[in-house]
């Protein structure tokens, strides 16, 4: 899935003229991005995908160029907030081995991650209000909802998701 999303990301930031100061990923054929990439540190990978994705939603959000630091700052500290919620849940588990009991609490767990992954969103769409207009907002995550609808596309099917789990709560 990572891999995936790193492909997904990577091939869509060529598309938008994103470029690191070194290099010039539209020049380069796809071999080469890839040697490029895979010489890059963990770390620098994820700050060129972080760029990437940074730089596909301000393109297609169309954020004033004022606005965009103040955006995309918030942006990235939603992303952060929502991925420590998720981190709160554990969906790698095969609800066949529960007990009645066991599953009741992981059921409740999930509804509780998922109110709080509500309630965050609800929080930053009012803050992210008040630098973009309603309309932005809601394309925002209409886009977030595509972009993971695109990513369940071309993800293979029956590979480590065997047992029919769900894997996000």
């Amino acid at each position: 899935m990572k891999k995936i999303l790193l492909a997904f990301l990577i091939i869509y930031g060529f598309g938008l003229n994103a470029q690191r100061s070194d290099y010039d990923w539209k020049k380069m054929d796809p071999k080469q991005r890839k040697e490029v990439i895979n010489n890059l540190s963990s770390e620098e990978r994820k700050d060129l995908l972080k760029k990437f994705r940074n730089n596909m939603i301000m393109d297609n959000l169309n954020v004033d160029p004022g606005d965009k630091a103040e955006f995309t700052q918030l942006y990235n500290e939603y992303l952060e907030s929502q991925k420590q919620i998720k981190s709160q849940f554990d969906p790698k588990f095969d609800p066949e081995t529960l007990s009645e009991d066991e599953a009741k609490v992981k059921l409740q767990q999930s509804f509780e991650v998922g109110q709080k992954l509500l309630d965050n969103r609800k929080k930053y769409a009012d803050k992210m209000q008040q630098v973009i207009p309603c309309q932005k907002v809601l394309k925002l995550f209409q886009s977030e909802g595509m972009m993971r609808d695109k990513m369940n596309e071309r993800k293979p099917h029956g590979n480590n998701n065997a047992s029919g789990t769900k894997q996000n709560p």
